[in-house]
């Protein structure tokens, strides 16, 4: 779901974005230096919680934690290179592809773990609350690594699919041009936009339909007498968290079908359009993560492990 509309329209939407009039250098100053501070923000926030976990050695014997700071870092990784992608587009415009294609090719990878992650998250607390008594069981140290390492490949093969994709049926003068750095312009072919489409569709609704079955399972749990009911509701509201932070994921992946259009209507706005989609799908989401667990997590405040305020 990169996007419904035709690849040949996609790649006609970019490059009315290339020719497009540039801002201002007040606006582009303004656009760039708010842009920055969030990215400030953020990084401070999220650097906080990697501290708050290195610190503590009970995180790492814990597998909720262990998934939830793989995706902080993720996280992390990701809006820096949208960010520094976001920047560089004003600063020199168009770069070699050769770079563009390292920061898109990763930029790709940390959008695509993080739904995968609060899937595997949202399994964890399905377990914890529906089989209390197998969880040490079935939620071992060495299989979360396992499930951070198997989300890592799954992810990575997009990517590499779109490279190898392009190696092979563009020339490779291509790598060594400048061009404005945008995944249409980089990865053209038709048939990356195909299996793009297959794997999104199917990425999501795998990660959508795990997550209304966990929400699902636990409100239920929760209505039973032999359930913790502090700890269940806690659980089922993580859960539908986790389930808003997948629909704002997705927004990575709709928004190109309504970003398109809207910049071939208007191309005397393009850079504006441009500006208000990268605040809306890749800084806003990134808030949701510290509230989650940052501000929510008696663990993560004071640095005090309680199990029984795991939700």
């Amino acid at each position: 779901m990169n996007s419904t509309l035709d690849p040949l329209n996609l790649h006609l939407t970019s490059q009315a974005l290339v020719s497009s009039p540039k801002d201002s250098f007040t606006n582009a100053l303004t656009k760039n230096i708010v842009a920055m501070l969030v990215w400030l923000t953020l990084s401070v926030l999220n650097g906080s919680m990697v501290n708050t976990f290195r610190k503590h050695s009970f995180f790492y014997e814990d597998p909720r934690y262990i998934m939830f700071i793989y995706m902080v870092i993720n996280d992390a990784i990701q809006l820096t290179l949208v960010t520094a992608l976001y920047v560089v587009s004003y600063v020199f415009f168009k770069i070699h592809a050769s770079v563009c294609c390292l920061l898109v090719m990763t930029a790709v990878l940390t959008t695509r773990s993080t739904p995968l992650i609060l899937a595997g998250m949202a399994i964890e607390r399905y377990v914890a609350i529906c089989f209390p008594l197998h969880y040490q069981q079935i939620c071992t140290i060495p299989r979360t690594l396992l499930l951070v390492l198997g989300v890592l490949v799954l992810t990575a093969a997009v990517p590499l699919t779109d490279l190898f994709i392009t190696l092979a049926k563009e020339p490779l003068s291509l790598f060594h041009s400048t061009i404005f750095c945008d995944h249409s312009l980089l990865f053209r072919d038709r048939t990356i936009y195909y299996k793009n489409c297959v794997f999104d569709a199917t990425y999501f609704s795998f990660v959508f339909l795990t997550l209304l079955y966990t929400y699902c399972k636990i409100v239920l749990a929760a209505r039973a007498a032999s359930t913790d009911l502090v700890l269940a509701n806690k659980a089922r509201n993580t859960v539908l968290l986790h389930g808003i932070q997948l629909l704002l994921c997705m927004l990575a992946f709709v928004v190109p079908s309504m970003q398109a259009p809207l910049i071939q209507q208007f191309p005397k706005f393009g850079l504006e359009i441009r500006y208000v989609n990268f605040l809306l799908v890749y800084i806003i989401p990134r808030f949701l993560s510290p509230m989650i667990y940052g501000f929510r997590d008696e663990n993560f405040r004071i640095g005090n492990y309680q199990p029984i305020c795991q939700f």
